[in-house]
């Protein structure tokens, strides 16, 4: 950008400094600015081809080899609520424009053991739409384990259309070994390929989904790309998945 921005100074400039003959002055200045507007255009050009930096640090020794398992936080592994929920799980206290209001968080049933067996097979990242001064007590709560790698909040995600989007391609990671968990369609919307689409968990101490998508999820750590089984996750244990897939 300076580079581009000390170019259209050089154009600012020649424009006061013409030659007196006007025919080559229009002749000069054309030529000029045209190499000058290349010049810009190619410089355009290589930082659009620059490589973004991903949102998520390097790969961690103790994953290689392994696809990176995106979750999200809110309805698919806890159900949060301003209201006093019986037997919660967690008490969260955030404060909001000085007054400190209390989330009463309920696990998803099953969270505890999805998140120790995923991480034998994933990177698992958490990618949530929520502020961090929620979401990140929440998880120290929610992990002890520390099985998850990452964690990504509101800021990484990308707003569109009116909805936080979490987009895949922001995180250095193949799209072809990443899959992401969430309840929400328009989180997704930019790689519904690589989606497990849950259903939305609010305080059923009798939903088991986590144990139907961690069956599955174990099932396809050696397919080739996630995208072609990842609409399939419903069907298992009743279908056929190769690592040729």
């Amino acid at each position: 950008m300076q580079i581009i921005e000390s170019l259209l100074e050089s154009i600012r400039q020649m424009c006061c400094c013409l030659p007196t003959d006007e025919k080559d002055s229009g002749n000069a200045n054309k030529s000029q600015v045209t190499q000058i507007t290349r010049l810009i255009t190619e410089q355009r050009e290589e930082k659009s081809l620059e490589k973004k930096p991903g949102i998520l640090p390097p790969l961690h020794p103790d994953d290689g080899g392994k696809k990176c398992l995106v979750l999200d936080l809110d309805e698919t592994l806890v159900s949060s609520s301003f209201q006093a929920v019986p037997g919660a799980d967690f008490v969260i206290p955030v404060q909001i424009e000085d007054v400190v209001h209390f989330v009463y968080v309920a696990k998803r049933p099953g969270v505890d053991e999805f998140l120790i067996e995923m991480a034998k097979h994933y990177e698992i990242v958490v990618y949530t739409a929520s502020l961090n001064k929620y979401a990140d007590p929440l998880l120290d709560l929610l992990d002890p384990q520390r099985t998850i790698r990452s964690r990504l909040f509101r800021e990484s995600c990308v707003y569109y259309e009116g909805n936080y989007v979490k987009d895949l391609s922001l995180l250095d990671r193949d799209l072809t070994q990443a899959i992401i968990v969430d309840n929400s369609p328009n989180s997704y919307i930019f790689h519904p390929d690589n989606a497990i689409d849950c259903t939305s968990f609010i305080d059923d101490s009798n939903d088991r989904e986590l144990d139907q998508i961690g069956a599955f999820l174990t099932g396809i750590k050696d397919v080739k790309d996630v995208r072609v089984v990842s609409r399939q996750w419903r069907q298992w244990p009743n279908m056929n998945i190769s690592s040729e897939q």
